[in-house]
């Protein structure tokens, strides 16, 4: 009777006790880095004539932020700023300090490879890095570490992203092109002019098949991963194979509704013709020319496009998607012929704001967030998916609780944008100010009324007050963010 008595409680303990799932591991997350793609860049985001089926894809299956933005860049070459911003967690002008301690191997320990891998990640990198911190230094495991360009004829002869050159004729095969319908002196196809090409396969195809490489391996390894897959196009020499530019004719493709021949304050902006991106149509632009430069610029995002789906696919493969998370990106937009441009240098839109696709265990699909954020948010959302705390220098913020639908504002009061000491931006409560320092000229566009930026206000009396409170808050902003440019001098 004592034996029944001292088993019974045993038995209702056991049978009342609740069943605990075992601790679902850590999320894989894999970050995919376009190179010069402008936000209109995908088919399911509105562009009726690019071909981005696996973009699509994702976009479908995730949540889409339409108001992504690079904050800015201290030379020509903005992608170097836009790294170093994403690599180091710190807003531009922090972001270019570190940058120089990087190059003495200081500071190291808390770029965002380094961090993952504090985390308990096996780190990952391939593709395109122009970080001034060495990428094995960063990551446990590279691949194929690329430079900012191919070298070739696209080797750039002067600084910072500029020329040194008097006269059209002296710039490089692949540049001041095409002069007319007759010019076919550089092909995008052709492996002969090296580029993308040089190696022997299309380097979009090498970064591909390096991933996939990865993710074999990693289905050996009881870590989750952490993969920074660096793209270098859509770039120029927007190179692809001939069947990607036989999905484009130039009869179905426009000019963009902001074209121009030539940008009236280019030369005072630091957006000239000895600019390297400017230098690669003639002046002044034709529709015939940026017609062609849009052709190649939509076959070198089709291509990518096929291998962005190539690695997809091997995720599902490897059963890996289940508990993944992916980052699409890039690190700046565009012009392309827009505004008269056709660079990355400018503040409109179309070459500071990039798609930011992310989708995952638990994220929404087929949502889109007008939330703005900083494309360098991805940093921290994949600390916050790694379950680490967010360093106390960390400036960017995670996107996470916006794509769950947690909260709905952006965790930024204004977005902020500069280019060298040429430009400053604020876009805020769907107005955008440009100040132009050096001409002591103010732009104002309404976001809203005219997302193509053409018309602007700052003459109409009527926004005076917008200008005030615009140009309050940027000269704030500046201050927050240790911008050394003085503007005063525009008030």
């Amino acid at each position: 009777m004592k034996i029944l008595l001292f088993i019974c409680p045993i038995f209702l303990f056991l049978s009342c006790k609740k069943t605990v799932d075992p601790p679902q591991p850590r999320p894989n997350i894999v970050f995919i880095f376009a190179d010069d793609m402008t936000y209109t860049a995908i088919r399911a985001l509105g562009n009726d004539i690019v071909h981005t089926p696996n973009l699509d894809r994702l976009v479908l299956n995730g949540s889409t932020f339409t108001n992504a933005y690079n904050m800015g860049a201290w030379n020509g070459a903005v992608c170097v700023a836009s790294r170093a911003m994403l690599i180091s967690g710190r807003s531009v002008w922090d972001a270019r300090d570190m940058s120089e301690k990087w190059k003495t191997g200081k500071q190291l320990e808390n770029t965002w490879g380094k961090l993952m891998e504090k985390a308990g990640y096996d780190t990952y990198m391939t593709g395109k890095w122009h970080v001034d911190a060495p990428a094995d230094s960063v990551f446990q495991q590279t691949a194929h570490v690329r430079p900012g360009m191919p070298g070739d004829a696209w080797i750039n002869s002067g600084k910072g992203g500029y020329f040194n050159w008097k006269n059209s004729d002296e710039l490089p095969i692949g540049y001041n092109r095409p002069k007319n319908e007759r010019d076919t002196a550089w092909s995008p196809s052709d492996p002969k002019f090296g580029g993308f090409w040089k190696g022997g396969q299309h380097w979009s195809e090498v970064l591909r098949d390096d991933a996939i490489s990865f993710i074999q391996k990693a289905e050996k390894s009881e870590n989750p991963f952490f993969m920074y897959l660096a793209f270098n196009a859509p770039h120029d020499p927007r190179q692809a194979p001939k069947e990607f530019l036989e999905k484009y004719d130039l009869k179905d493709i426009g000019v963009p509704k902001s074209f121009l021949p030539e940008y009236p304050f280019k030369d005072s902006i630091g957006t000239g013709s000895n600019l390297r991106d400017e230098a690669l149509a003639p002046y002044p632009r034709t529709e015939y020319a940026v017609k062609v430069h849009l052709k190649e610029y939509y076959a070198a995002i089709s291509h990518v496009d096929a291998q962005i789906g190539a690695i997809v696919d091997m995720l599902k493969s490897a059963g890996k998607m289940n508990n993944t998370y992916l980052i699409f990106t890039a690190d700046h937009g565009l012009s392309v012929g827009r505004h008269g441009l056709l660079g990355k240098q400018s503040q409109y839109d179309h070459s500071i704001r990039a798609p930011f696709i992310f989708s995952g265990p638990g994220i929404p699909k087929n949502k889109k967030i007008p939330a703005d954020i900083y494309l360098q948010d991805a940093m921290a959302t994949s600390l916050q998916l790694a379950g680490m705390d967010a360093p106390d220098f960390l400036f960017f913020n995670s996107v996470l609780d916006l794509a769950k639908g947690i909260r709905t504002e952006s965790a930024y009061d204004g977005i902020y944008g500069a280019y060298m000491t040429t430009q400053r931006m604020i876009r805020k409560n769907g107005f955008k100010l440009i100040a132009y320092p050096k001409l002591n000229k103010i732009l104002l566009f309404d976001l809203k009324k005219d997302p193509e930026e053409q018309y602007n206000l700052a003459k109409d009396a009527q926004y005076s007050e917008h200008i005030k409170t615009l140009f309050r808050a940027l000269l704030d902003k500046q201050q927050e963010l240790n911008d050394p440019l003085d503007l005063t001098h525009l008030m």
